[in-house]
């Protein structure tokens, strides 16, 4: 028998009484909508030469008019600057991007990506967009009430204060 959110903050409710039990519901709906996504695009990976994340590094490097600093895709995407350096570390092994000295901070390399890179994320973005074109289809016209529900829950998360 599996629990669901309600009850699982009800017995935590129970068993710790003080406990805020809050976040849990939007932090379930958060997880399992991740989860549906992940599952909705991970078919179009296999087999292919380059991870999901990997791609997701790519993407905003793909257009990018000047290189990037690992730091700056750290922050845009939310991600470690660990993480980002160790996905960068393996992408350039591979030949997707290149990495040079950055002449205005010798800690932090420029990062640029190769044509390699660019045909990669130029094959397997479309496959995935389009996945996630067939997953979100059913929203409709609440797609909008959405979007500016999960931009202001990102607001709050990055601690800023709502906007009229």
């Amino acid at each position: 028998m599996t629990s669901t959110p309600g009850d699982v903050r009800a017995q935590w409710a129970e068993h710790n009484p003080g406990l805020d039990t809050s976040p849990m519901e939007l932090v379930g709906l958060l997880k399992h909508a991740t989860g549906l996504l992940n599952a909705a695009v991970e078919p179009l990976y296999a087999g292919a030469p380059l991870t999901a994340p990997e791609v997701d590094m790519l993407i905003p490097l793909r257009h990018a008019t000047d290189p990037v600093i690992a730091r700056t895709l750290a922050h845009r995407m939310g991600l470690s600057r660990a993480g980002v350096s160790k996905t960068l570390a393996k992408l350039e092994r591979r030949g997707y991007i290149a990495r040079t000295p950055n002449p205005a901070d010798r800690r932090a390399a420029l990062v640029t990506i190769t044509p390699e890179g660019a045909n990669a994320v130029d094959e397997l973005f479309p496959r995935q967009l389009a996945a996630e074109v067939d997953l979100l289809s059913g929203l409709g016209e609440d797609r909008e009430w959405v979007l500016k529900a999960l931009s202001r829950l990102v607001q709050a998360m990055e601690g800023g204060t709502p906007r009229d």
